[in-house]
């Protein structure tokens, strides 16, 4: 399998963690990818030109969501997604839920990177900072914990990186708006295998990392 991802996507990352969880990521070549040029590899394989990309036995799979869906069902099923029912539709809720947080925080990202300076969108900016808020709000009133020691399911892996992509891109005041979320990272982080190895580099210290 090939991997079409960059160092500082969550999206990204989600996928590696998952292939840790899984005990996949050593049948996985990396694949250090630029959205920005035309002619990538990734391009090629995904017409959307986003990342990450799988390739497997020459099928390109996207999106994240996707990719762990693949992963989850190869696996035998029920590991990062449970089968069916209610805790299924939670489960998919929640990882949308941490996929719209780093969508929101990617769109900040863009919105100060893309534009010349001094031309950026604050309204822009404060919408999709305002996601990030409320999303945050709605995590701390739910009192989210981490309890699934070597096994996250999907939204817990979408979470972790949804906080530390916050952290390494300054885009909220999390600690502040869902002070829940220290003892999740803390657990989860203990416990995860390849958290530490996937951090995005340069992320600021933290007492879980």
């Amino acid at each position: 399998m090939k991997l079409f991802t960059a160092g500082a996507s969550p999206f990204g990352r989600k996928v590696k963690l998952a292939l840790h969880v899984l005990s996949r990521m050593d049948q996985v070549e990396v694949i250090a990818t630029d959205t920005s040029k035309p002619d990538s590899e990734n391009r090629k394989q995904n017409p959307l030109g986003k990342i990450p990309t799988l390739l497997v036995d020459g099928k390109a799979i996207y999106d994240s969501r996707v990719i762990l869906d693949h992963l989850d069902n190869t696996a035998g099923g029920g590991k990062l997604f449970p089968v069916s029912g209610q805790e299924r539709d939670d489960v998919l809720i929640a990882a949308a839920l941490a996929d719209g947080m780093m969508d929101a925080g990617i769109l900040i990202v863009y919105e100060n990177r893309m534009r010349p300076e001094g031309m950026q969108v604050e309204s822009i900016i404060e919408y999709q900072r305002g996601k990030l808020e409320r999303s945050l709000k709605a995590i701390e009133a739910s009192s989210v914990t981490y309890e699934n020691g070597a096994m996250p399911n999907a939204a817990e892996i979408g979470l972790a990186c949804a906080i530390d992509y916050m952290d390494f891109r300054e885009l909220a005041d999390w600690r502040a708006l869902a002070p829940c979320l220290e003892g999740f990272m803390t657990a989860f982080a203990a416990s995860v295998p390849g958290y530490h190895e996937t951090l995005p580099e340069g992320i600021a210290a933290a007492p879980w990392r």
